[in-house]
């Protein structure tokens, strides 16, 4: 299929164009597809590698065991507050764990089953990744000097090898947010493994156990180590307390001094004395009082108080007597009333009256006496009593200080007494504590022997290994994507160009180039076209691809390019078109070749010149070379009609060129003006002049030959001409591309083609015109790729 538009005149090379999409999904996609076969084969290799590391790698078992921290299993036993929620739980679990990673329990694991003598356990198998950790181990260990191990201490030294395998199999963690602990151990033997497993708990109860036990025996024995020094300390306190008491004389009665005993008595007497002289002061005043209003008022107004005690009856006597003065002053009265003052019985009341009156108070007077002398004999009790308790006090006081030292003793005394007895209880507690056979914690869930490996497992190393492999292939195709800088499609051509694109010219082999003829020389003329020798046949067969199969999509890109050269040099009878190529051997000769011959089949007069003066590959692949050639001709020395070769088949002239020696200035030879005269010399015998030129770059000979071409075409080879070479050289060679009249992609792989294309572009529809071509299949000449030059 071919490609492209023919303007009327080239522009130039221009800026690359370049999409601003972030990602291009159509060219990931083709990216994949192009490198799909890498990433296969990365994604096998990863396989293989997982495959043998299932084989090489032993398998490992893993038995696991719970154990439940349970601390009501004591609380029968033992008072203990609730059990921790929160972050003390956490705190206690963590705790447990690292107990079950200790040191100390993996020697008690080894020991309990000889793990030290274990020769399957201390030397397991290895796994390749374990080998070569080992080896680098020992490489690495010969530059450090080891210390040397005792001979009394091997034994030990093989329970530290030991326990340091036991702790790296093992684990232990928390399930959840539980009190619940998971240890597992893996081993390359189930039933050792599952063994070990069911020994780590044991040993873990057993430990919690001699834990508990030794703690309470370390407290017990301390306890009864300080009861003693308790108990001494008490006695010599109470001893103290004593003695000072004595000392001091601090006698204590009922458990007070017998000192402020007294004193209290005393102060109670007292009281008592006090109340006793104000008692009898105010009888005593209450009498003198009487007394002292005169015998008329004592009798009269007098109230006589009911007595108790000794003077009740004095007081009896004077009641009655002050009753029997009120009726003998009633009845004198009442007498002087009816018979006068004068009567004789009124007189003789009277009488009775005064006689009585005078009683009373003289009985008056005898009882404030009495009143007083009691008042006095009390005051003086009161006083007594005073100073028996000032002077008791005074003493109390004096002996202040003893006393202070007398409770400090007793509190130290009494403070000993206490912490003595608290003491004690503990011991016989923690006593008793020794005697209950109980751990915090029980095994929910036995370890059983495993029946199937845990690691490695098959279905994730190998999906893990075609995952790996798929990323380094990835990978590798992501690099060879970035370092793509090669034309693969048409757009390449464009973009990077500037310039038509003509079509692809794909991948032909032996057999595709047909069964041409071998060369054999013929006499006569090269009829109209010059005088030189007549060929059958003077190309070989891959010079002969067009010819050999016209219907063939190589020939129809050769028909494009003859199409796009008539086209713009549609005004010149005659067509000079130079075919270039960045870089050797990239079947820019092939194309040349064909090109001519399939102008040459189809009846246009045409000329082939091989002008690669310093390498004519045109010209070896010829079966046969005259003497002289193109340079003989410029230089004069023969008619280039007598130097051409003509094809009897297609009317081809082919202008070689004998390499015998090395020139120096070919392009000075084929751009001078020798060369300009015969190029038009030759413009009057034919219709085209095809010129196979050197590779640009450094060989100058293409653009020196700018001038006399008429128009110039680009051979590229897929996949192997790098886009800024190619640029750079055309933007070098300003007049070559001037005259540029179209690139076409030689060496194609159509198979690979589609992959390259752009989703929609012309690549991915060309298997669908393959019914519009009729390619060579038939052939003696074997399959095999061949090298065009």
């Amino acid at each position: 299929m071919n490609h492209g538009s023919y303007p009327l005149q080239n522009r130039g090379i221009g800026p690359v164009t370049e999409t601003n999409e972030f990602i291009d999904l159509d060219m990931l996609v083709a990216a994949v597809r192009r490198q799909f076969g890498l990433i296969c084969l990365f994604a096998v290799l990863g396989l293989v590698l997982g495959g043998l590391y299932l084989a090489f790698t032993p398998a490992l078992y893993t038995a696991s065991t719970r154990i439940l921290l349970d601390t009501s299993l004591s609380q029968f036993a033992e008072d203990k507050d609730a059990p921790p929620i929160g972050p003390q739980a956490d705190a206690m679990v963590l705790s447990e764990v690292e107990i079950l990673k200790s040191n100390r329990l993996a020697r008690t694991v080894v020991r309990a089953e000889n793990l030290q003598d274990n020769e399957a356990f201390l030397n397991p198998p290895r796994s390749p990744l374990a080998w070569l950790k080992s080896t680098v181990k020992s490489a690495a260990g010969l530059f450090a000097s080891a210390p040397a191990t005792p001979a009394g201490n091997a034994e030990e030294a093989k329970v530290g090898k030991a326990a340091a395998l036991l702790q790296a199999g093992l684990t232990a963690e928390r399930v959840g947010r539980s009190l619940v602990i998971e240890l597992s151990f893996k081993g390359y033997d189930p039933k050792l493994a599952g063994a070990i497993t069911r020994a780590y708990a044991e040993a873990y109860l057993s430990d919690q156990l001699d834990a508990n036990f030794d703690a309470t025996q370390r407290a017990t024995v301390w306890l009864q180590g300080r009861l003693e020094e308790l108990r001494e300390n008490s006695q010599e306190a109470a001893l103290a307390v004593e003695q000072f008491r004595a000392k001091a004389g601090l006698t204590a009665v009922r458990g007070e001094l017998m000192s402020e005993q007294q004193l209290s008595d005393l102060n109670s007497q007292l009281i008592l004395a006090q109340a006793d002289t104000a008692n009898a002061l105010a009888r005593y005043n209450q009498f003198k009082a009487i007394v002292d209003s005169g015998p008329d008022n004592a009798v009269n107004s007098a109230a006589i108080p009911q007595e108790k005690g000794t003077n009740g009856s004095n007081s009896a006597a004077i009641n009655e007597m002050k009753a029997r003065y009120l009726g003998i002053a009633k009845r004198e009265q009442d007498i002087t009333d009816r018979f006068g003052k004068d009567h004789p019985q009124a007189v003789a009341l009277r009488r009775e009256e005064a006689n009585l009156s005078g009683q009373i108070f003289s009985e008056l007077k005898r009882l404030t006496e009495s009143y007083r002398n009691e008042y006095q004999v009390a005051k003086s009790r009161e006083d007594s009593l005073r100073a028996n308790v000032g002077e008791l006090s005074g003493k109390n006081s004096a002996t202040g200080a003893d006393q202070v030292k007398l409770r400090e003793l007793e509190q130290k005394s009494q403070a000993l007494a206490t912490l003595y007895q608290a003491f004690l209880a503990r011991y016989e507690e923690t006593s008793q504590r020794r005697s209950f056979p109980i751990a915090e914690a029980r095994v929910i869930s036995q370890a059983d022997n495993p029946v199937s490996p845990s690691s490695p497992r098959k279905a994730m190393v190998l999906g893990l290994s075609l995952v790996l492999g798929l990323f380094a292939g990835a990978g590798g195709a992501a690099v060879r994507e970035f370092r793509e800088r090669f034309f693969r499609t048409g757009d390449d051509v464009r973009d990077a160009l500037n310039m038509n694109f003509l079509g692809y010219l794909p991948l032909v082999s032996n057999h595709a180039a047909g069964q041409g003829a071998r060369g054999r020389t013929a006499g006569g003329n090269g009829g109209d076209r010059g005088g030189g020798p007549d060929l059958e046949t003077v190309t070989p067969r891959m010079l002969r691809v067009a010819i050999n199969s016209p219907g063939s999509s190589f020939a129809e890109t050769l028909r494009n390019m003859k199409l796009a050269g008539d086209i713009v040099l549609h005004h010149t009878p005659c067509k000079v078109i130079g075919f270039v190529s960045a870089l050797p051997r990239e079947g820019k000769t092939t194309a040349a070749a064909n090109f001519a011959g399939l102008l040459a089949a189809n009846g246009a007069r045409t000329l082939l010149i091989d002008a690669d003066l310093r390498n004519p590959r045109l010209s070896r692949s010829l079966p046969r070379l005259p003497e002289r050639g193109l340079v003989e001709v410029v230089l004069g020395e023969q008619r280039w009609q007598d130097a051409c070769l003509t094809d009897r088949k297609t009317r081809l002239a082919i202008l070689p060129t004998v390499g015998r020696q090395r020139i120096s200035h070919t392009s000075g030879l084929i751009s001078g003006p020798a060369m300009a005269a015969l190029l038009d010399d030759m413009r009057q015998s034919f219709d085209y002049i095809v010129v196979d030129l050197p590779p640009l770059g450094p060989v100058v000979d293409a653009k020196a030959f700018a001038p006399l071409a008429d128009g110039f075409m680009m051979v590229i080879e897929w996949g192997q001409t790098p886009r800024m070479l190619a640029r750079s050289l055309l933007q070098s060679e300003r007049p070559v591309a001037a005259k540029m009249l179209g690139a076409v992609l030689n060496k194609t792989d159509m198979k690979a083609l589609s992959r390259y294309g752009p989703f929609g572009g012309a690549e991915q529809y060309l298997d669908r015109y393959q019914s519009y071509y009729v390619e060579e299949t038939t052939a003696a000449g074997g399959t095999g790729r061949v090298e065009t030059s």
